[in-house]
């Protein structure tokens, strides 16, 4: 701590106008250190507000695709870390815009880490606590192991309309889980973003014969196209390089004091609205890889 507050210092002092962005500080000082800056100097983290950021316009995508709200989903994150913290941070903000309440829009969100569900009473991270579920929202649940309640649990009894992995697990995704959601919803929202390849919670090819080419993808990974319905497809590539060099570069041509999460929300909410129709029929929920640099 006192090193960082000793370079923070020391650029402020240096270079006032410059941007500091958080990379790496683990799950444990990551939330904590951006809380202490945020407000004293210009900065964000990219593992939470950039991976959030971009996950939230993917989803602005697929809801819009399918004529629905982010309010209207429910959402299990598979791996609480940094990146599934700021991923559910994200879309509050975003379902909040749409008219729910902090409390609303907290009960549409799961989290699960590697015991399970977040439920109160468990041995708890501080920023993990701001997301728990009470004990009592699976007190009526059929479990498949009584006292735990594992992935597939929550996917079947919460209705899981949209399912995020950012466990690092590979094959956690199983055919199981994969079918329930197509069970659960017409067309399910299904992002694997771990990354490298070998740690994705499953493939895309997977998600398609489980749900039978129902479905809407994006991965943290680079995937080739897919084949749905003998119709080729490409996979998104939900990568924060398509918000945060914007939100830096805005940032420092306008010289602000801050970076607030609504700057984040209007990024994701921009990188949305820049989804073509010709991207849409190719299976992309975020602009061609290839139009990076526009974006």
């Amino acid at each position: 701590d006192v090193v960082v507050e000793e370079f923070v210092k020391g650029v402020k002092r240096c270079f006032p106008h410059a941007l500091l962005q958080w990379e790496d500080f683990g799950k444990n000082n990551a939330l904590r250190v951006l809380n202490r800056y945020r407000e004293r100097t210009c900065s964000f983290n990219d593992d939470m507000q950039g991976t959030g950021a971009v996950t939230l316009a993917v989803i602005h995508s697929a809801v819009y695709g399918k004529n629905e709200k982010l309010k209207d989903q429910q959402y299990v994150i598979f791996g609480f870390g940094q990146a599934g913290y700021g991923i559910a941070s994200t879309l509050i903000q975003g379902m909040i815009e749409e008219g729910l309440s902090i409390s609303e829009a907290k009960e549409r969100i799961y989290p699960i880490d590697k015991d399970g569900l977040i439920l109160e009473g468990m041995s708890l991270n501080e920023y993990q606590k701001s997301f728990m579920r009470k004990q009592d929202v699976v007190s009526g649940w059929k479990l498949r192991q009584e006292g735990r309640v594992t992935l597939f649990d929550t996917v079947l009894n919460a209705r899981a309309s949209v399912i995020i992995g950012v466990s690092g697990v590979k094959d956690a995704f199983g055919e199981d889980v994969l079918s329930q959601m197509a069970k659960n919803t017409a067309i399910p929202i299904i992002l694997i973003l771990s990354n490298p390849t070998k740690k994705s919670e499953c493939t895309p090819e997977q998600i398609i014969k489980a749900t039978k080419g129902r479905c809407m993808i994006a991965t943290g990974s680079p995937f080739p196209p897919v084949k749905i319905n003998n119709v080729e497809k490409k996979v998104s590539q939900c990568n924060n390089m398509y918000i945060f060099p914007g939100v830096g570069l805005g940032a420092i041509i306008s010289m602000t004091s801050k970076i607030t999460n609504e700057m984040f929300i209007a990024a994701a909410k921009a990188l949305a609205s820049l989804v073509s129709s010709q991207d849409a029929s190719q299976g992309l929920l975020l602009p061609d890889i290839k139009e990076i640099r526009k974006v």
